[in-house]
Order: structure tokens, then C-alpha cells, then sequence
């Protein structure tokens, strides 16, 4: 038996039956990942298996009951939407749906750096949550990828679709930010009919986001904590209530999801000159812009990019790859360093190590602290990266734009 033959025998008597990674940014919807073995080195030495994946897709691949998703679009020779099903063991296919066919107007102009399978899916009780913004969104069986309902009710969006869906109390709430109105909507997921629709009725220039909602407890509840231009708000799950909403300005094109940490709320207010707040939420109703907001931060702030927090501190790359450390009680910067290159993925924290993936195709680890950083690994797909990667016990699953791979330790 040759060495790497071995190998993956031994590697794949580690079951992945019970890892789950739900939706995007993982378990705790946030990038921090408590995983053991995990590698920091990719490359043919340690790999399991490379799938294509057909078409093209930014969004991050979601994982559970063995199954890794991901959704794409494909020409054919007009516009697919999909959804494909990839054995987590194998790399083997194991269902590819079709789900919707765009019109030329729904699929016309999107922003260079987006695609039309922006949105990453969600699984949740047995079932896959396939979001395409404004073309779509539809619940299919995650065993086989047979369709349970279809919800289309399109609007005029700007630069495509970007931004995931969140599953609460039994509704599969999303951001509908397009280029006429700022929206909040809510389907039922048994039925996958409009539940509720929330207006944000903020007066600003540029109504379009791409912002991914954030489930988090306050004051007893679970609230969603949805950003859209101008404004983030909490919301009532059952019925969109606004419960709280701070106000920043003109900010729009909201990309990174926000963080939640020890009763706060850490978010990015998005073009042109984008901000980091901390919010407190204790005793958050009506209008808290002036009394809750607890620092600003303006220097080398993420558009795209999402960030994490570890204790005290939060760790960040703006797009042009700039790395930064903020103490999360001040908003002081520790330290600065960079990529030296674009960064679009988010960024994925496993114990002390941090994990971002360029536009160029690096997959860059480095051990961090509030002293500074240590390169441990720089790793070349030779294609960009935009999605985030899954990782559990001894693996890391990376999407690049024509390939799904997985690494083993």
C-alpha cells in the first residue's frame, strides 16, 4: 500500500456523520471553531479528494448528516440555479437539482465580484434552504434534493444577490434590500409562503444591501439583529417588530455579518468609509444611536469581508487585505499587518489560529494574539477563494471558483 493510499484509509475511518455546519459562518454563525487536528498545510500531500463543482458560485458550502451543499449557477445555455448534494467522505455527487431559471433581467448586471449564487444555503431539521436574493428561494429534502416549496417574488436589485438567510422560531428570515426599497422578509418554512415584510423606510441615497441577519438573546428573547442601509435594527421574529435601531449615516452595500459577543453587537456600516460599532444591548428600545453606541473604530474597516472575536480581542482584514487587531472593549487597534492581498472570503478562527483566503487563491493561516501575528502556512488553490471554508476535527472543505476541496491532517 503506498503512503498516501494509507493515508486516507486511516484518515477516512474518522466518521463526519456528526459534524454539523448549518449555515454560513458555522455552528455559531459567527467563524470561531472549536476543532481539533485541524490542518494548517493544504496541499496533495493531505488531500482527501477535489471535486468541480459546475458553474460558477460565491457562496459558502454547508454541511451536515455526512452531505456538503453548496449552490451554483449554471449556463445551460440560459441561467440554472442549483443546488448539488456532495458525499462528505467521497467528494461523489450525490444529488444536483435544479431549482430556478432566472429571467435576463433577474440575472442581468451584478457587480464584477459577485455571482448569481452568491447566498449560502442553510440545512436545518433534515432540510436545505437554498437562497438566490431577488430569483429565488426554495426548501428541498437534504437526503435526496427533492423539492418541498418555491418562493419567488422578485424585486430590483443592485450588483446581483449576496446576502444569507437565517432560520428562527419557524421562519426563514432574509434580507430583500434592493435598488427601490430597503426590505426585511420572513417565509414560513413549512409552507415557504411570505410570512411577514418589514419596510425600513430609511431615508437614504443608496438603498441596496447584501447583509445576513444574526440571531441573538436580549432581554429574554431572541431577536434578529438585521442590517440594511443606514440603519441596523432588532426585530421580532414572529411578526418583524422593530424592537431597537441605531442609525449610520449614508452606509450602504452592507456585506460582513455582524458579531455577538458578552451582550454586544460589533457590526460594519459598509460604503463609502465604513465603521466598526460596538452596541451594547441591555435595556436597547426605540432609537439607541446616541446612548448605546459604545465606540467607533474608522481605520482599515472590512465591505465585504466578515471579522471574528476571541476574549477581548477582534480580529479583522478590510479588502484590500490590511489585518488588524481591536481590543473589544475600546476599539483601540493592538496591532496592524497584511495580506498583501484582496480578501473577499471571511475570515475563520480555529483556537489561536486564523484562516483568510484571497481573491488571488492563498489560503493564508497565522497564529494570533493581541502581541501580533506568526505565519504557520500560506497554501495556493490557483484560483480565487471567496467562500468560507468548513472545518471540523482533523479537515478543512475549501470552495474556489471551480473546485470544492477537502483537506485531511
Amino acid at each position: 500500500m503506498t503512503p498516501r493510499a494509507c493515508f486516507l484509509t486511516i484518515f477516512l475511518l474518522f466518521p463526519v456523520e456528526a459534524t454539523v455546519w448549518p449555515e454560513f459562518r458555522g455552528p455559531n454563525a459567527q467563524g470561531v471553531v472549536k476543532a481539533s487536528n485541524v490542518p494548517s498545510k493544504m496541499g496533495q500531500e493531505n488531500l482527501v479528494w477535489k471535486r468541480e463543482i459546475p458553474g460558477t458560485g460565491w457562496s459558502s458550502p454547508v454541511m451536515s448528516s455526512g452531505l456538503i451543499v453548496v449552490t451554483t449557477a449554471v449556463k445551460n445555455p440560459g441561467t440554472e440555479l442549483r443546488a448539488i448534494a456532495l458525499d462528505a467522505e467521497t467528494g461523489k455527487v450525490v444529488w444536483d437539482q435544479k431549482l430556478f431559471e432566472p429571467s435576463e433581467e433577474e440575472a442581468g448586471s451584478i457587480h464584477a465580484k459577485n455571482s448569481l449564487a452568491s447566498s449560502s444555503p442553510l440545512i436545518a431539521g433534515g432540510v436545505v434552504y437554498a437562497h438566490f436574493g431577488h430569483m429565488g428561494t426554495a426548501a428541498l429534502s437534504l437526503k435526496d434534493g427533492e423539492v418541498r416549496w418555491r418562493y419567488h417574488d422578485s424585486y430590483p436589485a443592485m450588483h446581483g444577490n449576496g446576502g444569507s438567510p437565517v432560520l428562527v422560531e419557524g421562519v426563514l428570515i432574509f434580507s430583500a434590500d434592493g435598488e427601490k426599497k430597503g426590505l426585511l422578509r420572513a417565509l414560513d418554512v413549512s409552507s415557504g409562503k411570505l410570512k411577514w415584510e418589514v419596510n425600513r423606510n430609511q431615508d437614504v441615497r443608496r438603498k441596496f444591501s447584501f447583509g445576513t441577519p444574526l440571531i441573538v438573546e436580549s432581554g429574554g428573547e431572541k431577536v434578529v439583529v438585521s442590517q440594511g442601509s443606514g440603519m441596523v435594527g432588532g426585530y421580532r421574529p414572529a411578526d418583524g417588530k422593530l424592537i431597537w435601531w441605531v442609525e449610520y449615516g449614508e452606509g450602504f452595500s452592507l456585506v460582513p455579518r455582524p458579531v455577538y459577543q458578552e451582550g454586544h453587537v460589533y457590526l460594519t456600516t459598509g460604503f463609502m468609509k465604513a465603521k466598526l460599532l460596538a452596541i451594547r444591548l441591555d435595556g436597547a428600545k426605540g432609537e439607541i444611536t446616541d446612548t448605546h453606541v459604545e465606540w467607533v473604530s474608522t481605520k482599515d474597516i472590512p465591505t465585504t469581508p466578515s471579522f471574528v472575536i476571541s476574549g477581548d480581542e477582534i480580529y479583522l482584514t478590510d479588502d484590500t487585505g490590511r489585518l488588524s487587531c481591536l481590543s473589544r472593549k475600546t476599539g483601540e487597534r493592538l496591532w496592524r499587518d497584511s495580506y498583501k492581498r484582496k480578501i473577499s472570503a471571511s475570515l475563520t478562527l480555529v483556537d489561536n489560529r486564523l484562516f483568510a483566503f484571497s481573491e488571488e487563491g492563498q489560503g493564508f493561516v497565522h497564529k494570533v494574539s493581541d502581541k501580533g501575528i506568526e505565519e504557520i502556512a500560506v497554501n495556493d488553490f490557483a484560483e480565487p477563494v471567496f467562500a468560507s471554508p468548513i472545518i471540523f476535527d482533523g479537515s478543512v472543505i475549501v470552495r474556489s471558483k471551480s473546485n470544492l476541496w477537502r483537506f485531511g491532517n
